[in-house]
């Protein structure tokens, strides 16, 4: 299996002045197409040759697994930004309000984390074991699949995201980023998985996106003897 850099969806202008094109070329067209190749060339002729991206975050180690989580984690974001604008669904509202007291509380939230995080990463909302939303922090190319936590949306800090219109304000492109969010993707990404707890998929998962690709390993992983 060879990976292919996803086409973004949307055009490299669209997300100004947020995000500049400039920057968008330079984020999706050399660091992510960058993961694409290495992670191709690292796993030509070995055991994951033919495994989809998700089993490789979750089995691999050392550059294999770098190199496939930032792929995905690249991937999830790109998806999770919109030039138009969209709201979250009533369920995901419910679920927001439930967990952080309101959607403002969850911005700061979730804006807090993201600025605080040391180094490079990745912040995320997610969906637990337990059914309930949460943020989630991870370092580098570190992601919510090692940890059996369920994606539904991603926030790049990584300089690389953002130094070439903010240089180092990464608080400046946080706020603007919130503005870009495409609140249909992560409302999708939770209806895809709202009756289908992740400690035992019951039914296959039809959505074309990152979430049910995991839940569809997942399920496959459960029929296959250890």
């Amino acid at each position: 299996m060879k990976f292919e850099l996803m086409s973004l969806p949307f055009e490299k202008t669209a997300l100004e002045p947020y995000i500049s094109s400039e920057t968008i070329t330079y984020h999706h067209g050399k660091h992510h197409a960058a993961y694409v190749n290495k992670l191709n060339a690292l796993i030509e002729g070995g055991d994951y040759a033919d495994k989809p991206l998700e089993y490789i975050i979750k089995y691999a180690g050392g550059a294999i697994f770098n190199n496939a989580a930032q792929v995905y984690n690249h991937d999830f974001y790109w998806h999770g930004l919109s030039k138009n604008a969209t709201s979250c669904s009533v369920e995901l509202s419910d679920m927001i309000i439930k967990a952080f007291g309101s959607e403002d509380d969850f911005k700061k939230l979730f804006l807090a984390k993201a600025a605080a995080l040391f180094g490079s990463g990745w912040v995320w909302l997610v969906l637990t074991k337990e059914g309930d939303l949460s943020i989630a922090e991870f370092s580098n190319a570190d992601n919510p699949l090692r940890h059996e936590l369920v994606p539904l949306l991603t926030c790049d800090v990584w300089e690389h995201a953002y130094y070439i219109d903010y240089r180092n304000g990464r608080a400046d492109y946080l706020e603007n980023w919130w503005k870009l969010i495409n609140w249909q993707f992560v409302s999708d990404n939770l209806a895809a998985i709202e009756n289908d707890p992740l400690t035992g998929y019951a039914q296959v998962c039809n959505e074309d996106n990152e979430v049910c690709d995991y839940v569809d390993v997942m399920q496959e992983n459960e029929r296959t003897p250890s």
